[in-house]
């Protein structure tokens, strides 16, 4: 008698190792329950930490007392928009408002055209001291404030620029350039060298490269660095304080120091400033938001 075996097919004998492979990565790939319940439960709470000076901010300004900060379990029944109401009417917040973007918006424009011209041609050209002139920017940061002010308020004292929007836009980019150098010089390294040869092939000239073929590719590394102007200037109060002494060409951060006197602190009024001090800020940040990202991690890594 006689056996006979039936033949298997190549497809049915690889099957098995085929799709074995394919369901572990799917295994791996999928996170537990348990792995999705902690990783929101993480995000969450780092949501509500990160969120919560805000919302403090929020409830303790709308407190009609001074000292309800001191008692904010008060504020609860006695909530109000005065405050809101009276910062607008009887402070100078709109003179404030006026002096704030003056110097923000022209600190980051005239920052981000000297660190971009700055980082292009340490990136691009080799001239003697190339190396020492973006360190010589990093030592620049090393010294102190107080240490600055002085000479500084000399300097601007004899160019007539004390208690004048120029003099304190200059000063804050003194401060604000050095970084952005750095910055943009390490996202113009991330842009392929044959751009600018293809540039002068077209017969542009080195300006007109940078202009016309590598700014546009720089847009998120130049949002960065004109949000980290923007904040710099924004927040900025010891030159600020010391180089603006009419109280008309105040700045937000030092207009906020009138609510706050020896013998007195209205930090209710103070509340509802800050408040209404971050929305500039918000819209700037929705403006380039989309480019801070790419921005942030573009620099990082060459190539």
């Amino acid at each position: 008698m006689s056996t006979s075996t039936a033949p298997t097919s190549v497809a049915e004998t690889e099957q098995p190792t085929a799709t074995a492979p394919r369901a572990a990565a799917t295994r791996r790939g999928r996170r537990g329950p348990l792995a999705t319940l902690a990783t929101h439960g993480t995000l969450i709470v780092a949501s509500l930490v990160a969120f919560f000076p805000v919302a403090w901010l929020i409830f303790l300004s709308l407190g009609p007392d001074k000292d309800d900060y001191l008692h904010p379990g008060r504020i609860w029944h006695k909530m109000t928009f005065d405050n809101y109401t009276f910062v607008l009417r009887h402070t100078g917040f709109f003179d404030w408002l006026q002096s704030t973007l003056v110097v923000v918006l022209g600190t980051t424009a005239i920052g981000v055209i000297i660190a971009a011209t700055s980082g292009y041609a340490v990136s691009r050209m080799r001239f003697p001291g190339y190396k020492k002139f973006m360190w010589v920017l990093l030592v620049t940061q090393m010294f102190p404030v107080a240490v600055l002010i002085v000479p500084m308020y000399q300097i601007m004292s004899e160019l007539g620029l004390i208690d004048t929007y120029l003099g304190l836009i200059l000063v804050n980019c003194t401060t604000v350039v050095p970084y952005s150098a750095w910055l943009l010089k390490g996202y113009f390294d991330t842009i392929p060298f044959e751009i600018d040869e293809a540039g002068r092939v077209d017969g542009l000239t080195p300006f007109g490269t940078f202009l016309r073929l590598v700014l546009p590719l720089a847009k998120p590394g130049l949002a960065v660095a004109a949000f980290y102007n923007f904040l710099t200037a924004f927040g900025e109060v010891a030159f600020a304080s010391t180089f603006m002494l009419s109280d008309s060409k105040y700045t937000f951060a030092v207009g906020l120091q009138s609510f706050v006197s020896e013998h007195d602190a209205q930090r209710n009024l103070m509340a509802a400033t800050a408040v209404l001090i971050a929305i500039p800020v918000s819209a700037f940040f929705y403006l380039v938001q989309k480019n801070l990202v790419t921005g942030l991690t573009a620099g990082g890594t060459k190539g």
